[in-house]
Order: C-alpha cells, then sequence, then structure tokens
C-alpha cells in the first residue's frame, strides 16, 4: 500500500517592504490620517491645556480638579452611537452620504463650540468655561463616533492596520498641536503685546480654525460603499419611529454584551484599568506648573519629549502584546502603569530640574503606551461580533473614560490634602482594584475565549 501525503496548502507570500510601505498612500488610508488629526485636536482643548490655562488665571485646585467632570460625554457618547448609526442628519446626509453628513454636522458643532470656549474667562466665569468645555467634548465625542465608524466601513481589510496607524500616528499629532502647539502660540500672542487673556483667546480660536482640515478631508473623501446598504435599511424603515430605530439598534447592541459570562465584572475592570494613570494624569499639568517650571517648559517636555516617548513605547507595548498571552500582557501594563506614577513622587522631591522631569516624562509616557496598547488589545478582544461593533467599542471606551472623568474628579483635593509626593503614591493604590479584579477574571477563565488580535495598533 502507499500512502498518499496531504499537500499542505502554501503559506501566502508576506509583501514586501514596498508594498508595504505603498499601502500608507493609498487615497483612503491618507483620508484616515488627516481624520485623526481633526479627532486628536480637541481633546486637550477641554483638558490639559484648559487647565494650564485655569491655573494661570489663578483658579484652585480643587475646581480644577472637578474639571475632569467636563470628559462626560466621551464617558456616555455609547448612549447616542446608536442614533448616529440608525438615523441620518437631513440635508448633510442626502447631500454627502450617511458617514461623510455626521462628520460634517459634528465638526462644524466642534469649531463653534472652541471659538465660544475661547472667549470665556476661567477667572470670571469657571462655570461659563465649563459649559464651552463640555460643548467641545460633546462634539468632540461625536466625531470620534463618526470616524471610528467611517475608517472600519471604508479601509479594505489588508488596509485597517496601516489606517488604524495612520489614525493613531495622526491623532497623537493633533494632540500635539492642541498642546504644545497651542502654548507656544499663546506664549507668540502675549509676546506680540496680547494681554494675557487676549493671548489665550486668540489660541483657542486659532485651534478652532484648524478643524477646517477635517472639514476639507471629510469634503474630500468618498461615502463608505457600505453605507449604500445601509441607505437601502434606512429607506425600508423610513415609515418607522426614529426613535424606535434607535432603541433597536442600542438594545440588540448592549443585550449581546451583557449575556456573556462575567459581563459586569469585566465592565468594571474596563473602567479601573487605565484608572492609575488617569488620577494621575489629572493633575500632571497643575503639578509641574506649581512646582516652579514654565509653560514653555511643560510644552516642551511633557508634551513634545512625552510624545516621542508614547510612540516608542507603543511600538513596545505591540511587541509585547504579540509575544505574551493576552492576560499575561495585561499584567505587564498594570505594573508598568502603577510603577510609573511614583516616578512623579521622585520628581516633586527633586524640584525643579528639567532633566529629572524630562525622565519623569519619558518614563510615565512609555509605560502609559505600553499599558494603552495592550489595553486596546483587550478591548478589541472583546468586541467580537461584527454586527454590533461599533456600538460595543464605544460602550467600552466609554466606560474606560470614566476613571478620566467622575474617579479623577477629586484628584485636585486629595492633592491639596496630602502634597504632591504622597498623593503620587495614592495614585499609584489606586491600581490595586484593577488586579484583585485581574486576578478574578484570570481564575474563572475569561481570557480563554478572547481572540487576540492577529495586528495590534503599536502606536496608541
Amino acid at each position: 500500500m502507499t500512502a498518499t501525503a496531504e499537500a499542505k496548502p502554501a503559506k501566502p507570500a508576506k509583501p514586501g517592504w514596498r508594498e508595504a510601505l505603498t499601502v500608507y498612500l493609498k487615497p483612503r488610508v491618507l483620508i484616515v490620517l488627516f481624520l485623526g488629526f481633526s479627532a486628536g485636536l480637541p481633546l486637550a482643548l477641554s483638558g490639559s491645556t484648559l487647565l494650564v490655562w485655569m491655573r494661570e488665571a489663578g483658579v484652585n485646585l480643587g475646581t480644577i480638579g472637578l474639571f475632569a467632570l467636563v470628559g462626560t460625554p466621551y464617558t456616555v457618547k455609547f448612549l447616542w452611537a446608536p442614533l448616529v448609526d440608525a438615523l441620518d442628519v437631513p440635508l448633510l446626509s442626502r447631500w454627502l452620504g450617511r458617514r461623510r453628513g455626521w462628520l460634517v454636522f459634528s465638526q462644524c458643532l466642534l469649531m463653534a463650540a472652541i471659538v465660544f470656549l475661547g472667549v470665556c474667562d476661567p477667572a470670571a466665569a469657571p462655570w461659563l468655561v465649563a459649559i464651552g468645555a463640555l460643548l467641545v467634548a460633546a462634539a468632540s465625542a461625536t466625531q470620534d463616533i463618526v470616524i471610528d465608524a467611517f475608517r472600519v466601513e471604508s479601509l479594505d481589510e489588508s488596509e485597517q492596520a496601516a489606517g488604524m496607524a495612520s489614525y493613531v500616528a495622526a491623532y497623537r499629532i493633533g494632540m500635539l498641536v492642541s498642546t504644545a502647539g497651542a502654548l507656544f502660540l499663546v506664549s507668540g500672542f502675549e509676546g506680540l503685546g496680547f494681554g494675557k487673556d487676549g493671548a489665550w483667546s486668540a489660541g483657542y480660536l486659532a485651534m478652532a480654525a484648524l478643524v477646517v482640515i477635517g472639514i476639507a478631508t471629510t469634503l474630500i473623501a468618498t461615502e463608505p460603499a457600505k453605507s449604500a446598504t445601509a441607505a437601502i435599511e434606512h429607506a425600508a424603515q423610513a415609515r418607522e419611529n426614529p426613535l424606535v430605530r434607535v432603541a433597536k439598534a442600542a438594545y440588540a447592541s448592549f443585550a449581546d454584551f451583557l449575556t456573556r459570562d462575567s459581563a459586569i465584572v469585566v465592565l468594571v475592570f474596563v473602567v479601573l484599568y487605565k484608572f492609575c494613570d488617569a488620577f494621575a494624569g489629572a493633575m500632571t499639568a497643575p503639578f509641574v506648573i506649581d512646582l516652579g517650571f514654565s509653560r514653555n517648559d511643560y510644552a516642551a517636555i511633557v508634551k513634545g519629549v512625552g510624545l516621542a516617548a508614547t510612540l516608542i513605547g507603543g511600538f513596545a507595548g505591540g511587541a509585547l502584546a504579540r509575544a505574551y498571552p493576552l492576560v499575561t500582557s495585561l499584567w505587564i501594563g498594570a505594573f508598568l502603569q502603577m510603577a510609573s506614577n511614583l516616578v512623579f513622587t521622585w520628581q516633586a522631591l527633586v524640584g525643579v530640574n528639567l532633566w529629572a522631569l524630562t525622565v519623569t516624562i519619558i518614563v510615565e509616557n512609555f509605560t502609559g503606551a505600553i499599558g494603552t496598547v495592550i489595553f486596546v488589545a483587550y478591548l478589541s478582544a472583546l468586541c467580537n461580533n461584527p454586527l454590533h461593533t461599533a456600538t460595543q467599542y464605544a460602550l467600552l471606551t466609554a466606560l474606560a473614560a470614566v476613571g478620566r472623568t467622575y474617579l479623577s474628579a477629586g484628584a485636585g483635593f486629595v492633592a491639596e490634602r496630602t502634597g504632591w509626593p504622597m498623593f503620587f503614591v495614592i495614585s499609584a493604590l489606586t491600581a490595586l482594584p484593577s488586579l484583585v479584579l485581574l486576578v478574578w477574571l484570570q481564575r474563572r477563565g475569561n481570557f480563554k475565549n478572547l481572540v487576540k488580535p492577529t495586528r495590534i495598533v503599536m502606536d496608541d
């Protein structure tokens, strides 16, 4: 008898480096890149940049800490994510298409909100500044929802990794522009003779003008092909109550997730995993200013050097996520984030020293990026139903934002009571609840059913 060996299918040839680089120049990937800049631009304008402005205006630390609450729209954006999926924007969606109509709508709202925030006075009316910051955050969160859906629907499978990498890199650049760029711009306006309040307002107006980049990108882009299918469904449901359509979409997405094993514990873990980072991060800007560093020191080191450390840490996180099981990667990320907060305690004891600040920021951003990439891999693994990916991912990222909004709101009061060295020790200890949940989920076998993404975003 002769045994016939079964032929094994040949492995597909790996693309060469030229082909791998060419994908970044494809029109759809370039569109996603510029949309990433548009998404990254507004976050700091209602966050760290605004906190520097408020501290310079003399607002007390307790009030500044409470401003973490203006990030609420990022936390609850999953509530209106089904609305973006189920409904069209009048006129705009008819002219531009389902996704592009929502994009232009959210970007116009974003520009108007930044202008409004820029003309407010933090010292005279902090409550009005809070309203402006909330409007910026709401418009920004809506834009994030639409861009995520547009990116997933626009890119081919072979373009998804390059598209996400481009998006994240541009997102970081957008954040750099609205932090270091905005602060240098304010200093420049002061050098031209503007008063401090006028310089800050002019800086925010300049940031509002940059939203035009996102609007122009949206107008140049073409509507995703999958929108045609959605348009047919919308036409078939035209007579159905819009609220009913939104409710059905939301119910299906949430029910699919909440019926999983240990769903509630998983959601709590999502909230707490990055909490220690968020708790310390809420006070980073006031800490640097209070310690005696200048605004330009903050811009150059915290945002400039920090960006480079974040990108390198992202690649390191991607390597870890590929080399180790998901649960092992989560343990590594958790301990690195916890330890990095203690470096700030050392910085507080050292005082004003540019080299020490540089080391502190490099360590914090490098380890934070590792934790973020591993965390993104975990969230991606949780969203394994293609029918509900957009809404479920919005839910998970919104819950992840709870740490930097509600839970971090009291950080300023803790810092005032304890002083900076002890504050950062306490911030490290806030990681302990997530470690307890990680042990519980691991013992329950929660990670065995999760499929680790084959392609990890390495620079988020």
